[in-house]
């Protein structure tokens, strides 16, 4: 009956759901663990900052240490959370505040000093500040920029740096990030700074004094609001997702630029890591999601489901799985050593060690791993999408013959000649290598290039895709050795389109600028871009290069799942254990069982009891 109504017209399609199938099971709806202001009224959203969600666990003797902390509108709220065993109890918070003149933007809680006695929470205001409490002994230890010297500007994301009990990073609507130490004041004047670091497009002070006081450091980076930011699981990476559309990837302590991408269009407004630290996924106002290798520095793939602003991505650590093939030290050092990387987070070196075995095996027949990482998106049309990425995407070319590869990007279910992305399969052939690709709007786009000029096993590392730019496999290739081949070889890629250089533009301009998720307001300030013949260089400058590859030569992810599960856009996506967590902009937080772990009567999954009347 679900799958009849989401494949039917009209009032169905807009029907909220209450669960949702994917290859592990069903995963259910909560209703009676929905956690929301105590009156449970919808909040009227408008003009308030997006309700956000932190977890922490207390590690107490119960077994129920799990806490969260949300806000909605002028309010903060911190309750027991009893996940999928018990309902939620609204009417006892552990702790509630309200705030007059702002309101709270953001926060996060401190898991090295977290016990049932006490834990760190930091929040960040829509008028700069940031303060430090602790919701069980209801103290307010500390406030930062209280004066608003260091900066004026909304926080936008407020973290604890991986590892330590009193140093904090702040991101500002300013395109600022801080680096505050909750042990130093912030002082009775604006901050001096000096010069430390300079690159492209950011730069790194820090601050003049003869006392210790905050901030320690001052990232600005690129031009606008930084949206978010992102420590690796490692703790030694930065990824910074910014209005100007660019991801950039830093080394946190030296302050040096790893890499970077640009979104296809407008802001980057959230990203993630992948539990192992090899992948970044980022949304934005582009409608897509975007996945960044780390090793790489470049796009491996982009999804399209959302029909309105990405505000959310997060990998699921539980689902994403890695099972050694033939030989099982293909991938990494060895089994324990990949899957220590998965749960603690993968040291640069040893990632590089893994990348090296990895590049080995293009000139291997053995059978590589199995490697799935799940992530899932939310946005601002409501809807919930969770992703797989594979080993088809990750590895189009593996195993690789010793002659040629035929690659197919297309539906499981449809015929080849269709051209329909959603998976990658890779099998091997003996004839000339063909590419089936397809954009946005699913339609044919079939290319055949000849690699007989090549001698076996010595096929370019590129992604399934037709008109490829050709990435060396070596792994040290920087992005300006690569927009160079880039450039250097856009003639030969344009010859195996058969057209001229004018017709594959047009083609290019209708299949990249008339897409149907970019909405008439992004139309329109495309065509400003094409007024200005500057504007349309330096737009040529990125799309079509590493930074920004084209719709056509990356492969196009299609979600698993696609519903659409509150009334209010959603701003909260969060994997634990046994449940994921959703939130939307009316402040309700809902509770979504895995598959196999719902703990609670069968009878909180009928949408009539609903004790908020959010779902339908």
């Amino acid at each position: 009956l679900q799958r009849m109504a989401a494949e039917g017209g009209g009032k169905e399609m807009n029907e909220i759901k209450t669960q949702f199938t994917t290859r592990e099971g069903v995963y259910k709806l909560l209703t009676h663990s929905e956690y929301s202001r105590p009156n449970r009224v919808p909040f009227n959203s408008q003009g308030s900052n997006p309700v956000k969600v932190s977890f922490v666990n207390v590690n107490d003797q119960s077994g129920n240490g799990d806490r969260i902390c949300f806000n909605v509108g002028r309010e903060l709220y911190f309750y027991i959370y009893k996940g999928v065993r018990k309902a939620a109890d609204l009417s006892k918070p552990i702790d509630k505040r309200i705030y007059k003149g702002t309101q709270p933007t953001c926060h996060d809680f401190n898991p090295l000093t977290a016990t049932a006695e006490s834990v760190s929470l930091l929040v960040g205001f829509s008028a700069g500040q940031v303060q430090l409490i602790d919701p069980i002994k209801k103290e307010t230890s500390k406030l930062f920029n209280e004066e608003r010297l260091i900066d004026k500007s909304r926080v936008t994301c407020v973290r604890w740096v991986p590892g330590s009990e009193s140093l904090f990073l702040v991101a500002h609507s300013s395109g600022s990030m801080y680096l505050y130490n909750v042990e130093n004041t912030c002082g009775t004047t604006a901050p001096h700074y000096q010069l430390l670091k300079q690159g492209e497009n950011y730069a790194v002070h820090t601050c003049k004094s003869k006392s210790a006081r905050n901030p320690l450091l001052r990232w600005t980076v690129g031009e606008g609001a930084l949206n978010e930011f992102a420590f690796s699981p490692d703790g030694k990476f930065l990824a910074c997702a910014s209005q100007d559309g660019f991801l950039r990837v830093f080394g946190f302590d030296a302050a040096e630029l790893h890499g970077k991408m640009k979104s296809y269009f407008g802001g980057l407004l959230c990203v993630c890591w992948s539990p192992d630290g090899r992948y970044i996924v980022a949304g934005g106002e582009d409608d897509l999601v975007t996945v960044w290798s780390f090793l790489d520095c470049r796009v491996i793939a982009r999804g399209h489901g959302h029909k309105s602003w990405v505000s959310v991505v997060a990998f699921d650590h539980c689902t994403t799985s890695v099972e050694d093939g033939d030989p099982p030290a293909e991938f990494s050092g060895s089994d324990e050593d990949f899957h220590e990387q998965i749960h603690f987070g993968a040291g640069r070196d040893r990632a590089n060690s893994s990348h090296s075995r990895l590049s080995k095996r293009n000139s291997t027949d053995s059978r590589p791993v199995s490697v799935t990482y799940r992530f899932g998106s939310v946005g601002q049309d409501t809807q919930l999408c969770l992703w797989d990425l594979t080993e088809d995407i990750l590895f189009p070319h593996l195993p690789l013959s010793r002659t040629r590869t035929h690659t197919n990007v297309m539906s499981a279910a449809s015929p080849p000649a269709t051209g329909q992305t959603t998976t990658v399969s890779t099998t091997t052939t003996t004839t000339t290598t063909t590419t089936n690709s397809s954009g946005t709007n699913g339609k044919d786009n079939v290319s055949n290039s000849s690699t007989s000029g090549n001698p076996p096993n010595s096929l370019p590392n590129t992604l399934p895709r037709s008109n490829s730019l050709p990435h060396s496999s070596n792994p040290g290739n920087s992005i300006i050795d690569s927009a160079f081949i880039a450039t250097s070889v856009s003639k030969f890629a344009t010859l195996s389109l058969h057209d001229s250089r004018k017709e594959r533009h047009e083609k290019d301009h209708k299949r990249n600028h008339s897409m149907g998720h970019i909405s008439s307001k992004s139309s329109d300030k495309l065509n400003q871009l094409s007024s200005s013949r500057t504007a349309k260089a330096d737009a040529a400058k990125t799309l079509g290069t590493m930074l920004c590859p084209r719709m056509e030569e990356v492969p196009l992810l299609e979600p698993l799942v696609c519903k659409k599960i509150a009334h209010e856009r959603l701003t909260v996506l969060i994997f634990l254990e046994d449940c994921l967590v959703t939130a939307c902009q009316e402040g309700f937080v809902c509770t979504w069982a895995r598959p196999g772990k719902v703990g609670l009567l069968s009878s909180q999954n009928n949408p009539a009891n609903s004790p908020s009347g959010t779902v339908v």
